[in-house]
């Protein structure tokens, strides 16, 4: 299962909060978590020649994206809401391929100093357009100003509270997963 960061700036809090959501889902679960950070991977807007349905890659990025995000059973979004919406590099890697997502249970977990629920609305809605399954469940975590403005979190302490929707739709997103397994 690929858990996803939907940031790539530098001062940011997505990897240390996708890693708190990883910790949370092993503590819950026996299966398989890998973090995948968008700052990793280059993904130049539009540039290949066909449109991501057709499948026809001709840079060595989109294949290599293309495979990770194919071999992946669901995938976890773990992203900042950002004036009211989700980081375009997300909309990007999304954007980058189309059949691979096809089918994948996935979670979306937002935070931001308003908790991201309009963020997650916006991204639910292109998830289900890519044919994806999201859970019902979408985790949205407040952050606190300073956080919001590079402090560092302490996601043991600041997000206790949020466990239990995070382990709910954890839940949801085993019971696709179950249902989808032959």
């Amino acid at each position: 299962m690929l858990v996803v960061t939907g940031s790539t700036r530098p001062q940011r809090q997505a990897p240390r909060i996708a890693e708190w959501v990883i910790a949370v889902a092993r503590a819950s679960n026996g299966l398989q978590y890998e973090l995948v950070d968008l700052a990793d991977w280059s993904l130049p807007m539009d540039d290949e020649p066909d449109v991501p349905a057709l499948g026809t890659y001709t840079q060595d990025h989109t294949r290599a994206w293309s495979r990770k995000i194919a071999n992946a059973d669901a995938v976890i979004f773990v992203t900042p809401q950002y004036n009211w919406g989700y980081p375009a590099p997300l909309k990007n890697a999304i954007d980058h391929l189309y059949k691979e997502w096809n089918g994948k249970p996935v979670v979306i977990v937002t935070y931001g100093g308003h908790g991201g629920g309009k963020c997650a609305a916006q991204l639910r809605s292109v998830v289900e357009s890519m044919k994806m399954r999201p859970v019902a469940t979408m985790p949205a975590i407040t952050i606190s100003q300073e956080a919001v403005l590079g402090k560092p979190v302490d996601p043991e302490t600041d997000f206790a509270a949020y466990v239990p929707s995070v382990l709910q739709a954890l839940a949801e997103l085993v019971t696709q997963l179950e249902a989808t397994t032959p």
